[in-house]
């Protein structure tokens, strides 16, 4: 074991005092070699040591800390397999029990008389009695050195113990010099932050809550600036590529649009315009397609597919699921039965085989087929297009830019079209998707019918149970959501394996239950998203995998199970799977008692349908969001920032970002000389900050 006074982000982890090779080999099962991958192993949370209560202050379900005096003897006793040790203790309020499990040697350590302050989770037994369950005790002493302090707690790894991890992080930053600084003092100054190298110290060892949320602020900041600089920097570099094959307007999208049994909405018909004049424009189209759930983009890009055939060239729309994509392709296929549209469409995903898949990669190497909707099969090497004129990616938040590329990278000078439903306010879709012009649905088409909410706590569920039954006698058919997948994944909430069980005991005979989870092999999803799509199942009871599937119009109810358990956009989301019909729909959302009083997001999706304004009721409801913020599926994966919590930061770095790009020629500059040698870095350990 090496000692060394001073330390760099590049010593090795074998460096630092304390670390010896089998502490070593711990850190690196955690990917932790250096110094620097140490110091930025962030705490997910921290121990807040607050002055000692009485117990008479004290509420249960929290973590307290209490001087109590132990009285009587501890008794132990078996049970289960375990030696269950308790102790009573008082205070001059009140008595309390302490638990604690395998641990029978305490009756010595601690015999009647013993006072000492317990910390730990305040829990109520059956009985009404409170008790503590495995407190650690300290004696005053001990107590008054760490009182007011908060204690970073660590992610740990079998072996590792959080105390290790606390004395290295101190033996570094006894040692290490001083870390550099990305920003130079007046950029620190302008957004009211804090040095770099302070903000590493305080966010493992933060003097008080104030403390720790700048340090965070800072390290936020660095990550979005990293972020947005490639995104700028990359948009630089391709800027806004020459369309050297313009389309030419035709009548066919038109004649479509007039023969349609309804009339587009006024932000369709602006998306429309803003599509049309990208593919017939100099520049290629690099748009995304932003709308809320049932605002109508699929129609759009149907259109714009027809341009591209009415031109003599080959769209290609790639969906997520092979589900999705074959009701895209019945949607479509009926669409130029009905409308006489001068288009081939064929389906390719990667289920079809033998002769059919000859057959159709014959018919796109040739130009028979000039409108392909697929999947992830649509970008296979060897499969060759005619003259790819048009990209289309529905759910584009399920695919990385490399994927887009590659698709892209099938035919010359391709324009994009990518779709997505994700409810972000549009700031920060401008600000993420940085290489895109965005296109906004914000209407909803006038024959549909806005859904019903209603939210429920669990007393209501066989009511509930009733109204799904007389939905189903009406031909209809329902979701049910669970957050669990099966039983011991997390007390106290629903999962499918059980609720699937107990539902088709309460269901009558004849109502057919069928089940869905994200661990099933992917064939055995399709057949079960087909039935339910086909009718032979009348209620499919699922995790949140349906979130983004097939649209079956004949779905009216989704109800969800611990409804407060999941976060705003994704319920809006689960929401978006019924009401695609011209029947009535409904959402009922279901929380479990221990939530209380109604939950707030749930007061919300009860009284608005409008995915922008739940988008922007959710930034404002979690102001900056948890301490360490929670990562969004399919945005950019960040340690500690959370692109909604942390919007304001975000819209500060990205202005940063566009001054620095703007003002540096190259990335030689001397003022950021830092920022481009971490960039480059980041480049070097393959990270694409732009897979978005």
């Amino acid at each position: 074991m090496a000692v060394t006074t001073s330390l760099s982000s590049e010593s090795s982890i074998s460096d630092i005092r304390g670390v010896g090779a089998k502490t070593a080999a711990l850190y690196a099962k955690l990917g932790l070699m250096t110094v620097g991958d140490m110091i930025h192993y962030y705490p997910r949370s921290y121990d807040r040591f607050d002055a000692p209560k009485m117990l008479s202050e004290l509420e249960p379900g929290m973590v307290v800390s209490v001087k109590l005096l132990i009285v009587g003897g501890g008794t132990t006793f078996h049970t289960g397999g375990k030696a269950v040790t308790y102790f009573r203790a008082a205070d001059a309020s009140g008595q309390i029990r302490l638990t604690y499990f395998n641990q029978p040697y305490l009756r010595n350590k601690m015999p009647a008389g013993t006072t000492k302050i317990f910390r730990g989770f305040l829990k109520k037994s059956k009985n009404g009695n409170i008790y503590l369950e495995q407190p650690k005790s300290y004696t005053p002493e001990e107590y008054i050195k760490i009182q007011g302090t908060m204690q970073p707690v660590y992610p740990l790894s079998t072996g590792l113990k959080n105390a290790q991890i606390v004395r290295t992080m101190k033996n570094i930053f006894e040692s290490i010099s001083q870390l550099g600084d990305y920003l130079s003092e007046d950029e620190i100054r302008e957004y009211d932050l804090i040095s770099y190298d302070e903000a590493i110290r305080s966010v493992h060892f933060p003097v008080d809550d104030k403390d720790a949320a700048r340090a965070r602020k800072r390290i936020v900041f660095n990550e979005f600036l990293l972020f947005m600089m490639s995104v700028y920097g990359e948009r630089g570099k391709e800027g806004e590529a020459v369309n050297h094959r313009p389309m030419i307007e035709t009548a066919d999208p038109e004649r479509l649009i007039e023969a349609l049994p309804y009339e587009l909405t006024d932000s369709q018909k602006k998306a429309w315009k803003e599509i049309r004049e990208d593919l017939c424009g100099p520049h290629i189209m690099n748009r995304l397609l932003q709308g809320d759930v049932g605002s109508g983009k699929t129609i759009l890009a149907f259109l714009a597919l027809i341009l591209t055939a009415s031109n003599g060239r080959q769209g290609a729309m790639m969906a997520p699921t092979e589900v999705l994509a074959q009701q895209h392709m019945k949607d479509i296929t009926e669409m130029t039965k009905k409308y006489h549209l001068r288009i081939h469409p064929v389906l390719l995903t990667g289920s079809i085989k033998g002769r059919e898949m000859k057959s159709c990669y014959e018919e796109i190497a040739s130009g028979v087929a000039d409108v392909i909707i697929g999947t992830h099969a649509l970008i296979q090497e060897k499969l060759e297009y005619h003259d790819l004129g048009l990209v289309v990616t529905d759910e584009q938040h399920r695919f990385g830019v490399r994927q887009r590329e590659s698709f892209a990278g099938k035919g010359e000078e391709v324009p994009i079209l990518v779709m997505s439903a994700t409810p972000i306010p549009r700031t920060l879709a401008i600000i993420l998707y940085g290489d895109l012009k965005v296109s906004l649905l914000k209407d909803m088409p006038k024959e549909r019918l806005r859904i019903r909410n209603t939210v429920l706590d669990e007393s209501w569920r066989d009511k509930a149970y009733h109204f799904i039954i007389d939905q189903v006698k009406e031909g209809h058919q329902a979701y049910i959501i669970c957050p669990a997948v099966e039983e011991g994944e997390t007390d106290d909430i629903q999962n499918v394996a059980d609720y699937s069980e107990s539902l088709r005991k309460v269901m009558p005979g004849n109502v057919i239950v069928g089940s869905l989870t994200g661990r099933m092999k992917p064939v055995e999803k399709e057949i079960v998203m087909n039935d339910f799509a086909e009718h032979r199942i009348d209620v499919l009871v699922s995790t949140t995998v349906v979130e983004v599937g097939v649209n079956v119009a004949n779905a009216t109810v989704m109800m969800v199970e611990n409804a407060e358990r999941f976060g705003l956009a994704q319920l809006h989301q689960l929401r978006g799977r019924v009401g695609r019909g011209k029947d009535q729909s409904y959402c009922i959302f279901i929380y479990s008692s221990s939530a209380g009083k109604k939950p707030e997001k749930l007061d919300i999706l009860e009284h608005t349908t409008d995915g922008f304004e739940i988008a922007e009721k959710d930034l404002k409801m979690r102001g900056a969001g948890d301490l360490f913020g929670v990562r969004q599926s399919g945005l950019p994966e960040f340690v500690l920032a959370d692109i909604y919590g942390d919007s304001d930061v975000l819209k500060m770095a990205a202005e940063l970002a566009e001054k620095i790009s703007r003002k540096d020629s190259g990335t030689t500059a001397e003022e950021h000389r830092e920022l481009y040698a971490e960039l480059e870095a980041q480049k070097s350990k393959s990270v694409d900050f732009r897979t978005i």
